[in-house]
Parts: structure tokens; sequence; C-alpha cells
């Protein structure tokens, strides 16, 4: 059963998660009952994902339990299946949510390159945000990529579900 997912008009997340417009040029990646994951774009990084509360909520501590036990293991899977796909030598986690018109909390989950240079690692990927859309990826990658994913974690979960893997959300 999908959770009612309230939202803001004025939250540019609200409405990418609404699909006015899309968010990434590729389908939503995986949809669970309280969030979302999509490619981020533009993006000069093929990977660069965001796990996103469908709901509006600027706070964690707005959370339920339900909420947080089911971004654990969506994190999870989102990792496991980022990481297969792109090779990284490790993956990180941020959840900031102060950038004017995107307070709505969501998570960015980016893979890391063994060879990513030093200015690069770190806080300093948020680079691969900052570009005009003749900067970005291209969307056929991006959409490729999408498609790959939603297909691993769409696997994983069916190979959970027949084990009877209490973890999975």
């Amino acid at each position: 059963m999908q959770a009612k997912a309230t939202r803001s008009a004025e939250c540019l997340s609200c409405l990418g998660l609404k699909g006015t417009p899309r968010i990434s040029p590729g389908p939503p990646i995986y949809i669970g009952e309280y969030w979302q994951v999509e490619h981020a774009y533009p993006s000069a990084l093929v990977g660069w994902l965001v796990i996103a509360l469908r709901r509006h909520a600027v706070a964690l501590h707005e959370l339920s339990s339900l909420e947080f036990a089911e971004f654990g293991s969506i994190l999870e899977r989102t990792v496991r299946a980022l990481h297969d796909a792109t090779g990284a030598a490790k993956e990180y986690v941020a959840c900031y949510a102060e950038q004017g018109g995107f307070e709505h909390l969501h998570f960015h989950v980016v893979p890391r390159a063994p060879d990513l240079p030093e200015e690069f690692r770190g806080a300093g990927s948020f680079a691969f945000l900052r570009v005009s859309g003749s900067e970005a990826a291209a969307p056929e990658l991006v959409r490729r990529l999408c498609e790959s994913l939603q297909a691993s974690m769409a696997d994983a979960e069916s190979a959970r579900r027949l084990k009877g893997d209490a973890a999975w959300v």
C-alpha cells in the first residue's frame, strides 16, 4: 500500500516527485512507500542519485519510525546496486536540504570513482551538480543507468521476498 504523499506547491523537490518537471531524464529507479530514488539532473556525474522523501518535510526529526526504517533499507539497496553498476571505490551519502527550493528532505548518494581527482572528493563532489545543461552528462547515459538500476533493485527485492527476508521493508 502506498502512503499518501503530501506535497508543498512551492517546493521544487515536491514538484519533481510529482513529475512537473521530471527530476531526471531517466525513469524513477525505485518508488517505496515513503521514499523515491531518482538520478539527480543536471549532473556531470552519471550515477549521482537522490533518495527523496515522498511527502514534504524539511528536518530529520520530522520523520516517523517507519520512514526511518524504510530509508535504511532503501539506502542499502541503492548503494549496493550503484556500486555494482559503477564499480565505485566508495559511495558518499549527504543530506543538507538547505538550498532554496530544495529544503525538502533528500539524500545524495554519490559514487566515488577510484581515480577521482582530490579536488572532487568529499564535499568537492558537489561541483558535479553545479553545471549547466550543456555540461551535464548525456541524458541517454543517465536513462540507461536508471533503467539498469531499476531492474537491479527490482530483482533484489524479488529475491529477498522469495527468501522471506524480514529486513526487507
